[in-house]
């Protein structure tokens, strides 16, 4: 299994970041004096695309005015959002088992590159990982599909040969339609349902589960 080269999502599946999340899209929305539902609904858009997100809480298809509350939204989120985060229990275990098992890993996210890389520093997980990958500031690679057809052109990976470990639908669908294979990781936001819609090879529970959710999936 040495071979093998495993990409982690970061919101959800490495870090619960609820509280920066949210408070940063409450933010946004305030600043333009809209309404905004509690922070159970807000949790619910952790994971897919920002644009996206701003979009449909704003009822817009303005991109005007989608790029201002992102810009909000970024404003509070570098300053103070990024690290109102913490590891899950069991992510440095993890990662550490995972490593024994498998050749490289890699962060693969739909959070901007440059808050990935402070995330993964601040919180000393960076040691684990050969790369850390995500959107580019003009919405490229904003869709999880478009950042593995990336990684998958340039060749830092290849599809057969790697796994996709995330919490929600679009990690797992991504991973589909690329060939790659896939574990749903069941401690984050998405559900047991949604992962498994997805088509996830593999369910896992837990962060220290993964090393042996892995095993099975690499067989």
């Amino acid at each position: 299994m040495s071979g093998l080269t495993v990409l982690f999502d970061l919101d959800g599946t490495l870090t619960d970041s609820r509280a920066g999340i949210t408070g940063s899209l409450r933010h946004a929305l305030d600043r333009l004096g809209r309404p905004c539902p509690d922070d159970e609904v807000l949790a619910t858009f952790i994971g897919p695309p920002l644009r996206g997100t701003l979009a449909t809480l704003l009822d817009t298809g303005d991109p005007s005015l989608i790029e201002t509350a992102l810009a909000h939204y970024r404003a509070r989120y570098d300053e103070v959002g990024l690290f109102e985060n913490r590891v899950y229990d069991g992510v440095p275990e993890m990662l550490e088992g995972t490593a024994r098992l498998a050749g490289p890993l890699f962060v693969a996210t739909a959070k901007l590159q440059h808050a990935a890389t402070r995330i993964v520093t601040h919180f000393d997980l960076a040691r684990h990982f050969a790369g850390i990958y995500g959107a580019e500031p003009g919405g490229r690679f904003d869709r999880k599909t478009d950042l593995l057809a990336h990684l998958l052109e340039e060749r830092v990976i290849r599809a057969e040969t790697s796994i996709m470990v995330g919490d929600r639908e679009s990690d797992i669908a991504a991973a589909r339609i690329h060939g790659i294979r896939s574990i749903g990781a069941l401690w984050g936001f998405g559900s047991e349902r949604e992962l498994a819609d997805a088509g996830a090879d593999r369910l896992c529970a837990s962060p220290r589960a993964l090393p042996a959710c892995f095993r099975e999936v690499a067989r």
